[in-house]
């Protein structure tokens, strides 16, 4: 199955959150509410720099899938 980079997730127990679950590695769920990140993945020591950057770019990323998706329901 070939899966999307990212995808929009809801849940009714979490009324005010905006779920974005990036499915390519590494893969993580963002809380757009609270830009609180669940990742699926273990990280070391060594991946902790690396991680640093990709959570930055993460946000980036599911903010802006998140934009692109609204704008489109708004057409």
């Amino acid at each position: 199955m070939t899966l999307p980079k990212f995808i929009l997730g809801d849940n009714s127990d979490f009324p005010n959150a905006i779920f974005v679950i990036h499915t390519e590695f590494p893969r993580f769920i963002i809380n757009l509410e609270d830009d609180e990140i669940e990742w699926f993945e273990d990280f070391d020591d060594e991946d902790e720099k690396e991680l640093l950057t990709e959570t930055e770019n993460a946000i980036k990323l599911a903010t802006e899938f998140y934009d692109n998706e609204i704008a489109k329901y708004e057409e």
